[in-house]
């Protein structure tokens, strides 16, 4: 089976071990590295290998020290292109050889973005991250660049000594660059064989704080006490998937929390969470989010999708899991809010798509599709509600973590297919074959669109919720003065998410409606991302022009993907800002990381290869 993202034959030859000495130039914006890799051929005579790689320019090639020919073929337009190895000596079957690659990244590598001293939130040093999900690990490291390989690695990487770097792995000391006193090289170990696209480094000020037997929380100092506050229930949650899951086989589980141009909610990095500081509400109402990063340990990391489209595998498994943990932390009740929370974000995602678009098939085609295009709630919360229609069928929650658990421990340290995932499915429950045979396979994993089969979560958290938004949707002009502050008092604030939630769901309140919410409720004060975003939305949504610039002020002052593209949507369609929401991109476009950036100009109608209007 081969991975329609990556240039490398897994049949031909295997990553063992990778060995990385980077040096991290923050003036020329670039990582020179050499790389060694320890390849296993997986057939006899084999003299060629093939790597992925995206804008490297590779200076030599060795094979077990000798000198070997290499070319870089065409490039494509995401998938970068293939670096073509000629090996000096023929290979047997079951042999390994170490290829030595000396290389430099691009100022404009996929993987990286590189902050200048402004947009830290100490305004005085750089930073550098990295993202390597789902196919950029590439344009950092040349490598088999596909979720099917799995390799321990070990690395040294040089920066400044007045900046930290960490990575995905366990740190295992540092020392000052013998070639340059002016610079210290940290070291780093992943025992654990994992994917390229788990592979993550950040260089910064970075500070740290203890927040658990196993747990530590870096960030800049600005944010690292608020982080240590946030988080503080880690071990609790780590526990709790322990409980349920088996144990965790990765030593440390840190968190960083990254700069706001961050594009993603978390990252299940190895050892090392990244977070977005969006989740820094003050009141750890934001913490699903590493519940899920955890839960990532086991279904993602341990288990991993053999490409990008059976990523439901990874993710549909993690939001499972994440609600098993609020489950057992916070009850059932909670569970099931949770659960309908998401069937309303997969009918966002699918209204967003379009019902009959293929990328919202459980298991799409991405042949020529750009993995970075098809991501959405899709594997998320329709994988979800598939797993939760077997647990019902199957016998309930305990039986059904049975499987999964069983599953985990079946394909740990490898990769599965939909397929692979399904016979065991029907092997584990060998004596409910009839149940499992009448399920609609073809509508949930192939047909795009909305789930053949819509669970009946239970109610009782979202009640309050769904009368008060039936309250303002059903309000006349007259009816506004019966809304009072005291409203809100009783919910929590998921509940509060859901009550916006559900507005959004609606036609465009009046704009009469909007003003006499904030009037009431104050939803401006509001430093909840997830409650503000939404509220942001339901004010441009319902034309308030004031709403306008601080819906603009959200989209550009974090990057976190879920909250800045549709906020940009939303003004790009209020027909008199269209030319604002234009304007405040191009302005922001520099500061973004570069997927953002592309997908917005993407949502904005903007040709990327114009590089302007």
């Amino acid at each position: 089976m081969s991975d329609p993202c990556s240039f490398s034959s897994v049949s031909h030859f295997l990553t063992r071990h990778l060995n990385l000495a980077l040096h991290v130039d923050f003036s020329r914006h670039v990582i020179r590295g050499v790389l060694a890799l320890t390849v296993e051929a997986l057939q006899d005579r084999l003299h060629a290998l093939t790597l992925d790689c995206r804008d490297l320019q590779v200076f030599s090639v060795k094979a077990n020290g000798q000198a070997a020919r290499f070319t870089t073929g065409p490039k494509h337009a995401f998938k970068g292109a293939p670096l073509e190895i000629t090996l000096p000596f023929d290979l047997s079957r079951g042999q390994h050889v170490i290829v030595e690659v000396t290389y430099e990244t691009s100022p404009t590598a996929t993987a990286l973005q590189w902050l200048s001293p402004e947009q830290t939130a100490g305004k005085e040093k750089p930073y550098l991250f990295s993202q390597c999900q789902a196919h950029h690990c590439r344009s950092m490291i040349p490598c088999q660049d596909t979720p099917s390989v799995k390799h321990t690695y070990y690395a040294q990487v040089s920066v400044p000594k007045d900046l930290v770097a960490v990575m995905s792995a366990v740190r295992d000391g540092q020392e000052v660059d013998p070639q340059d006193n002016e610079r210290i090289i940290y070291k780093f170990r992943q025992p654990v064989p994992m994917p390229s696209y788990l592979i993550a480094i950040v260089v910064g000020a970075l500070e740290s704080r203890e927040i658990g037997p196993r747990s530590r929380v870096w960030s800049e100092k600005e944010f690292v006490d608020k982080a240590a506050f946030e988080f503080s229930e880690t071990e609790a949650m780590l526990q709790a998937a322990e409980a349920l899951a088996g144990p965790y086989v990765w030593g440390p589980y840190d968190i960083l929390v990254l700069p706001p141009s961050f594009p993603y909610g978390g990252m299940e990095n190895p050892c090392l969470t990244f977070a977005t500081p969006t989740l820094l509400a003050g009141d750890k109402s934001l913490s699903n989010v590493i519940a899920h990063e955890i839960s990532h340990s086991w279904t993602g990391n341990l288990v991993t999708n053999k490409t990008w489209e059976h990523f439901w595998l990874n993710e549909g498994h993690t939001v499972y899991l994440e609600r098993m943990i609020g489950r057992s932390m916070e009850g059932e009740p909670f569970r099931q809010f949770k659960a309908a929370g998401g069937w309303k974000e997969l009918q966002d995602s699918v209204n967003t798509f379009g019902a009959n678009n293929p990328l919202t098939n459980l298991v799409p085609s991405l042949q020529d599709v750009d993995p970075d295009d098809a991501f959405s709630a899709v594997p998320y919360e329709k994988g979800f509600a598939l797993l939760y229609h077997l647990e019902e069928l199957l016998g309930g929650p305990e039986v059904f973590m049975g499987f999964v658990k069983s599953y985990i421990q079946m394909f740990a340290y490898g990769s599965a297919t939909t397929d692979e995932w399904k016979n065991y499915l029907f092997t584990y429950f060998k004596d409910k074959v009839d149940v499992l045979n009448q399920v609609a396979w073809d509508a949930w994993m192939f047909t795009p669109g909305m789930p053949p089969v819509k669970p009946q979560y239970d109610t009782t958290l979202a009640d309050a919720c769904i009368a008060l938004s039936q309250r303002w949707i059903k309000a006349a002009e007259q009816d506004l003065s019966s809304f009072q502050a005291s409203d809100m008092k009783p919910l929590s604030s998921h509940q509060v998410i859901e009550f916006l939630s559900l507005l959004l769901q609606e036609a465009a309140l009046p704009l009469t409606h909007v003003k006499k919410m904030q009037e009431v409720y104050d939803l401006n004060a509001s430093e909840n991302a997830e409650i503000r975003f939404r509220w942001l939305r339901l004010c441009v949504r319902s034309r308030w022009e004031e709403a306008v610039p601080m819906a603009m002020k959200m989209a550009t002052d974090q990057g976190r993907m879920k909250f800045t593209r549709p906020l940009f949507r939303e003004v790009f369609t209020f027909d008199k800002y269209r030319d604002e929401a234009l304007r405040m991109f191009q302005s922001h476009r520099g500061a973004m990381h570069p997927v953002t950036a592309g997908l917005v100009a993407k949502d904005l109608k903007i040709q990327a290869s114009s590089g302007g209007l």
